[in-house]
């Protein structure tokens, strides 16, 4: 018998994880976990039982995303020049918050550093070989972190979440950030 309710258990975690990702596209980071439970035929409390916070619904969601962007940081290491290499991969980063909804939010820094960020520890752990070569480069300030640039593009997608284009005004406001205010001589 235990090993049908394993069996029935990955089965929920399955469902669950798969209504959630649609709601989560739909809905963003406010999708409600009482409509998840109903689109899976479930009760609530099976859904925070395993997802027990938004969080963890959220970073559960985006899981596929996040290993992709560690796997692509992990492919640019060594390739190009080094701001070359950190800057394409963080314009993949911003690429996928913009288009992803929930993402954002996912890697969002809490106030609680008790609490670890999943979703944003695994990309500074693939990404700061990144940082590193092109801080080495003299192309990034010694003291930039990836937790600085992760919470740059969070409020960057998170302030174009509404626009007609998020995707592309992301980008853009990126590519300010990055050239900075003053015009190019």
């Amino acid at each position: 018998m235990p090993e049908r309710q394993r069996a029935d258990v990955r089965r929920n975690h399955a469902r669950i994880l798969a209504v959630a990702e649609e709601e989560v596209a739909a809905h963003g980071a406010a999708a409600s976990l009482e409509q998840i439970a109903r689109r899976t035929g479930v009760g609530s409390a099976t859904v925070r039982r395993h997802f027990p916070t938004r969080r963890a619904l959220l970073e559960a969601v985006s899981r596929k995303r996040i290993e992709a962007l560690s796997a692509r940081a992990r492919d640019l290491t060594g390739q190009g020049d080094g701001r070359s290499a950190l800057l394409e991969w963080l314009d993949d980063v911003v690429a996928y918050a913009a288009s992803a909804r929930g993402l954002a939010a996912a890697l969002s820094y809490e106030a609680d550093p008790l609490h670890e960020n999943a979703c944003s520890a695994a990309l500074e752990e693939a990404a700061t070989p990144l940082l590193h070569r092109a801080a080495r480069d003299g192309a990034v300030a010694a003291d930039v972190t990836v937790q600085d640039l992760i919470t740059l593009i969070v409020g960057i997608v998170l302030a174009t979440e509404h626009h007609p284009d998020p995707a592309a005004e992301a980008a853009r406001l990126f590519r300010l950030a990055v050239a900075g205010l003053s015009p190019q001589t």
